[in-house]
């Protein structure tokens, strides 16, 4: 079902893409851009009980990038044999 991601097309175009003007793929990247990041760290969801997808995913937590790589490197040693 993907009513989800019409509903974030419907979203993005609504309350980014129709109030800019893009003249070129380098503004639409960053206006897109900015509201991705405005969409999943600022704008509540009806959905997540008023939460931001970063606040009910713990996405504003930090990254252990050390404990992100051993996780990759390990399963990548599994992957192989």
């Amino acid at each position: 079902d993907n009513i989800f991601i019409e509903r974030l097309w419907r979203s993005l175009k609504y309350e980014a893409v129709y109030l800019h003007e893009l003249t070129d793929g380098f503004r639409a990247d960053r206006v897109i851009g900015e509201w991705i990041g405005f969409y999943n760290t600022v704008r509540p969801h009806s959905a997540l009980a008023g939460r931001t997808p970063a606040e009910a995913y713990g996405g504003d937590r930090p990254v252990d990038m050390k404990a992100k790589y051993r996780e990759h490197a390990r399963h990548e040693i599994y992957r192989r044999n």
